[in-house]
Protein backbone atom coordinates (compact mmCIF):
# COMPACT_ATOMS: atom_id res chain seq x y z
CA UNK A 1 0.00 0.00 0.00
CA UNK A 2 1.32 3.18 -1.34
CA UNK A 3 1.49 5.82 1.81
CA UNK A 4 3.08 9.05 0.66
CA UNK A 5 1.31 11.25 0.76
CA UNK A 6 -0.14 13.85 -1.84
CA UNK A 7 2.93 16.47 -2.78
CA UNK A 8 2.32 20.29 -3.39
CA UNK A 9 5.16 22.60 -4.35
CA UNK A 10 4.28 26.19 -3.06
CA UNK A 11 6.81 28.95 -5.36
CA UNK A 12 7.05 32.33 -3.40
CA UNK A 13 6.52 30.00 -0.13
CA UNK A 14 8.65 31.63 1.96
CA UNK A 15 6.37 35.15 1.71
CA UNK A 16 3.79 36.19 3.48
CA UNK A 17 1.32 34.31 1.49
CA UNK A 18 2.77 31.77 0.53
CA UNK A 19 3.74 30.77 4.22
CA UNK A 20 0.52 30.76 4.93
CA UNK A 21 -0.86 28.85 2.05
CA UNK A 22 1.96 26.04 2.76
CA UNK A 23 0.30 26.20 6.32
CA UNK A 24 -3.28 24.90 4.95
CA UNK A 25 -1.90 22.33 2.57
CA UNK A 26 -0.23 20.75 5.18
CA UNK A 27 -2.73 20.25 7.60
CA UNK A 28 -4.84 18.90 4.60
CA UNK A 29 -2.08 16.31 4.94
CA UNK A 30 0.14 17.38 1.99
CA UNK A 31 3.81 17.12 1.89
CA UNK A 32 4.49 20.86 0.74
CA UNK A 33 8.12 21.78 -0.77
CA UNK A 34 8.60 25.43 -0.41
CA UNK A 35 10.19 26.84 -3.79
CA UNK A 36 11.73 30.15 -3.08
CA UNK A 37 15.05 31.96 -4.20
CA UNK A 38 15.51 32.60 -0.51
CA UNK A 39 16.21 29.36 1.06
CA UNK A 40 16.60 30.32 4.72
CA UNK A 41 13.79 31.76 4.64
CA UNK A 42 12.45 28.66 3.22
CA UNK A 43 14.05 26.55 5.74
CA UNK A 44 12.35 29.47 8.97
CA UNK A 45 8.59 28.62 7.58
CA UNK A 46 9.33 24.90 6.96
CA UNK A 47 10.78 24.84 10.67
CA UNK A 48 7.47 26.57 12.23
CA UNK A 49 5.09 24.83 9.91
CA UNK A 50 7.24 21.62 11.90
CA UNK A 51 7.12 23.10 15.60
CA UNK A 52 2.90 23.73 14.88
CA UNK A 53 2.84 20.04 14.13
CA UNK A 54 2.55 19.93 10.47
CA UNK A 55 4.22 17.36 8.09
CA UNK A 56 8.16 19.32 7.61
CA UNK A 57 7.90 20.88 4.16
CA UNK A 58 11.28 20.15 2.03
CA UNK A 59 12.78 23.95 1.51
CA UNK A 60 14.23 24.51 -1.93
CA UNK A 61 16.12 27.12 -3.39
CA UNK A 62 14.90 28.17 -7.05
CA UNK A 63 14.49 31.08 -9.30
CA UNK A 64 11.55 29.95 -11.46
CA UNK A 65 12.24 32.17 -14.11
CA UNK A 66 15.43 30.03 -14.54
CA UNK A 67 13.92 27.06 -16.85
CA UNK A 68 17.02 24.52 -15.87
CA UNK A 69 16.43 25.24 -12.20
CA UNK A 70 12.96 24.50 -12.78
CA UNK A 71 13.54 21.12 -14.34
CA UNK A 72 16.23 20.09 -12.41
CA UNK A 73 13.57 20.69 -9.36
CA UNK A 74 10.51 18.96 -10.43
CA UNK A 75 13.30 15.78 -11.27
CA UNK A 76 14.65 15.93 -7.59
CA UNK A 77 10.87 16.01 -6.85
CA UNK A 78 9.90 12.83 -8.69
CA UNK A 79 12.94 10.85 -7.64
CA UNK A 80 12.65 12.07 -3.68
CA UNK A 81 8.33 11.27 -4.04
CA UNK A 82 7.84 9.63 -7.04
CA UNK A 83 4.59 12.07 -7.39
CA UNK A 84 3.72 15.71 -7.95
CA UNK A 85 -0.21 16.71 -7.19
CA UNK A 86 -0.20 20.18 -6.91
CA UNK A 87 1.33 23.65 -8.06
CA UNK A 88 0.19 26.75 -6.33
CA UNK A 89 2.07 29.29 -8.67
CA UNK A 90 2.36 32.26 -5.90
CA UNK A 91 5.84 34.13 -6.48
CA UNK A 92 5.24 36.78 -8.06
CA UNK A 93 6.65 40.44 -8.45
CA UNK A 94 4.77 44.19 -8.53
CA UNK A 95 7.11 46.81 -9.73
CA UNK A 96 5.38 49.81 -10.07
CA UNK A 97 4.87 51.91 -13.03
CA UNK A 98 2.44 53.63 -15.14
CA UNK A 99 2.84 53.09 -18.73
CA UNK A 100 3.33 56.53 -19.46
CA UNK A 101 6.85 55.82 -17.53
CA UNK A 102 7.46 52.20 -17.90
CA UNK A 103 10.94 50.74 -18.22
CA UNK A 104 11.31 48.17 -20.57
CA UNK A 105 13.21 45.74 -18.19
CA UNK A 106 10.14 46.51 -15.52
CA UNK A 107 7.55 45.11 -18.63
CA UNK A 108 10.34 42.25 -19.08
CA UNK A 109 10.55 40.98 -15.17
CA UNK A 110 7.31 41.03 -14.70
CA UNK A 111 6.32 38.99 -17.54
CA UNK A 112 9.01 37.06 -16.93
CA UNK A 113 8.36 35.57 -13.00
CA UNK A 114 4.45 36.18 -13.24
CA UNK A 115 3.93 34.44 -15.87
CA UNK A 116 6.85 32.70 -17.66
CA UNK A 117 8.14 31.36 -13.79
CA UNK A 118 4.29 29.23 -13.71
CA UNK A 119 4.56 28.13 -17.27
CA UNK A 120 7.89 26.43 -16.60
CA UNK A 121 6.53 25.19 -13.37
CA UNK A 122 3.86 23.67 -15.21
CA UNK A 123 5.74 22.74 -18.90
CA UNK A 124 8.27 20.21 -16.66
CA UNK A 125 5.40 18.65 -14.58
CA UNK A 126 3.65 17.65 -17.45
CA UNK A 127 5.87 14.11 -17.87
CA UNK A 128 4.81 13.56 -14.27
CA UNK A 129 1.12 14.13 -14.95
CA UNK A 130 0.82 12.07 -17.46
CA UNK A 131 2.57 9.28 -15.99
CA UNK A 132 -0.06 9.62 -13.36
CA UNK A 133 -2.87 10.54 -14.69
CA UNK A 134 -3.92 13.38 -12.63
CA UNK A 135 -2.37 16.98 -11.00
CA UNK A 136 -4.03 20.09 -9.81
CA UNK A 137 -2.79 23.93 -10.76
CA UNK A 138 -4.04 26.78 -8.63
CA UNK A 139 -2.64 30.21 -10.00
CA UNK A 140 -2.42 33.24 -7.97
CA UNK A 141 -4.03 35.79 -9.70
CA UNK A 142 -5.25 39.22 -8.66
CA UNK A 143 -8.64 41.33 -9.11
CA UNK A 144 -6.56 43.61 -11.41
CA UNK A 145 -7.29 41.03 -14.15
CA UNK A 146 -10.68 42.09 -14.67
CA UNK A 147 -10.54 45.84 -13.60
CA UNK A 148 -7.21 46.67 -14.42
CA UNK A 149 -4.82 49.02 -12.23
CA UNK A 150 -2.84 51.58 -12.98
CA UNK A 151 0.07 49.57 -12.74
CA UNK A 152 -0.10 48.66 -16.28
CA UNK A 153 2.73 45.50 -16.23
CA UNK A 154 1.39 43.90 -13.18
CA UNK A 155 -2.40 43.79 -13.87
CA UNK A 156 -1.17 42.81 -17.34
CA UNK A 157 0.83 39.39 -16.11
CA UNK A 158 -2.53 38.95 -13.79
CA UNK A 159 -4.49 38.86 -17.05
CA UNK A 160 -2.12 36.47 -19.00
CA UNK A 161 -2.12 34.21 -16.26
CA UNK A 162 -5.73 33.68 -16.23
CA UNK A 163 -5.82 32.97 -20.09
CA UNK A 164 -3.19 30.26 -19.16
CA UNK A 165 -4.73 28.75 -16.33
CA UNK A 166 -7.82 28.36 -18.78
CA UNK A 167 -5.98 26.99 -21.52
CA UNK A 168 -3.81 24.67 -19.16
CA UNK A 169 -7.41 23.29 -18.12
CA UNK A 170 -8.65 23.04 -21.94
CA UNK A 171 -5.15 20.92 -22.92
CA UNK A 172 -4.16 18.86 -20.04
CA UNK A 173 -7.96 18.14 -18.64
CA UNK A 174 -7.68 14.99 -20.82
CA UNK A 175 -4.66 13.69 -19.08
CA UNK A 176 -6.58 14.35 -15.83
CA UNK A 177 -5.12 17.57 -14.63
CA UNK A 178 -7.29 20.38 -12.86
CA UNK A 179 -6.05 24.09 -13.51
CA UNK A 180 -7.71 27.31 -11.40
CA UNK A 181 -6.93 30.31 -10.31
CA UNK A 182 -7.61 32.38 -6.87
CA UNK A 183 -7.77 36.26 -7.35
CA UNK A 184 -7.30 38.51 -4.31
CA UNK A 185 -7.37 41.58 -3.48
CA UNK A 186 -5.12 43.64 -1.60
CA UNK A 187 -3.80 41.53 1.05
CA UNK A 188 -1.89 43.05 4.37
CA UNK A 189 1.09 41.33 4.66
CA UNK A 190 4.52 41.53 5.33
CA UNK A 191 6.34 42.67 1.99
CA UNK A 192 3.32 44.99 1.28
CA UNK A 193 3.41 46.86 4.84
CA UNK A 194 7.20 47.23 3.72
CA UNK A 195 6.62 49.09 0.35
CA UNK A 196 4.60 52.09 2.29
CA UNK A 197 4.66 54.55 5.46
CA UNK A 198 2.21 53.28 7.72
CA UNK A 199 0.61 56.51 7.35
CA UNK A 200 -0.46 55.98 3.41
CA UNK A 201 -0.42 51.91 4.06
CA UNK A 202 -4.04 52.63 6.19
CA UNK A 203 -5.68 55.20 4.11
CA UNK A 204 -4.81 52.76 1.54
CA UNK A 205 -6.71 50.38 3.54
CA UNK A 206 -9.33 52.39 4.11
CA UNK A 207 -9.82 53.56 0.34
CA UNK A 208 -9.80 49.46 -0.56
CA UNK A 209 -12.46 48.34 2.30
CA UNK A 210 -14.89 51.64 1.42
CA UNK A 211 -15.49 50.48 -2.28
CA UNK A 212 -15.60 46.78 -1.39
CA UNK A 213 -19.10 45.43 -0.86
CA UNK A 214 -18.38 43.55 2.20
CA UNK A 215 -16.46 46.65 3.61
CA UNK A 216 -13.29 44.93 4.48
CA UNK A 217 -10.04 43.91 3.23
CA UNK A 218 -9.04 39.94 2.94
CA UNK A 219 -6.40 38.32 4.83
CA UNK A 220 -3.87 35.61 3.64
CA UNK A 221 -6.11 32.69 5.13
CA UNK A 222 -8.70 33.95 2.88
CA UNK A 223 -6.58 32.85 0.01
CA UNK A 224 -5.23 29.74 1.49
CA UNK A 225 -8.61 28.36 2.22
CA UNK A 226 -9.64 29.09 -1.85
CA UNK A 227 -6.28 27.22 -2.45
CA UNK A 228 -6.57 24.47 -0.21
CA UNK A 229 -9.97 23.77 -1.73
CA UNK A 230 -9.15 24.25 -5.09
CA UNK A 231 -6.33 21.42 -4.80
CA UNK A 232 -8.60 19.37 -2.98
CA UNK A 233 -10.81 15.85 -3.98
CA UNK A 234 -13.52 18.43 -3.09
CA UNK A 235 -13.31 20.48 -6.89
CA UNK A 236 -12.60 17.53 -8.52
CA UNK A 237 -14.81 18.52 -11.14
CA UNK A 238 -13.79 22.58 -10.92
CA UNK A 239 -11.24 23.71 -13.59
CA UNK A 240 -10.59 27.03 -15.79
CA UNK A 241 -12.12 28.68 -13.18
CA UNK A 242 -11.51 32.10 -11.42
CA UNK A 243 -12.22 32.42 -7.78
CA UNK A 244 -12.40 35.85 -6.46
CA UNK A 245 -10.92 36.39 -3.03
CA UNK A 246 -11.89 40.29 -2.73
CA UNK A 247 -14.90 40.43 -0.37
CA UNK A 248 -16.70 41.23 -3.82
CA UNK A 249 -14.20 44.42 -4.58
CA UNK A 250 -14.64 42.31 -8.11
CA UNK A 251 -17.45 43.51 -9.05
CA UNK A 252 -18.49 46.75 -10.82
CA UNK A 253 -19.79 49.60 -8.56
CA UNK A 254 -23.07 50.00 -7.71
CA UNK A 255 -23.16 53.83 -7.03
Amino acid sequence: MNTTPQVAVVTGGAGGLGSVIATELTRDGFQVVLADRDHEAAETVAKQIHQDGGLRPIAHAVDITDGSAVHTMIDEIDQRFGRLDVIVNNAGIERFSTLADMPEDAWAQTMDVNVRGPMLLCKHAVPLWKRQGSGSVVNISSRAWIGGSKNTAYASSKAAIVGFTRSMAAELGPIGVRANAVAPSFVRTPLNEQRTDVEHLETMIGQYAAFTPLRRLIDPIDVAYAVAFLASERARNITGEVVHVCAGSQLPPTV
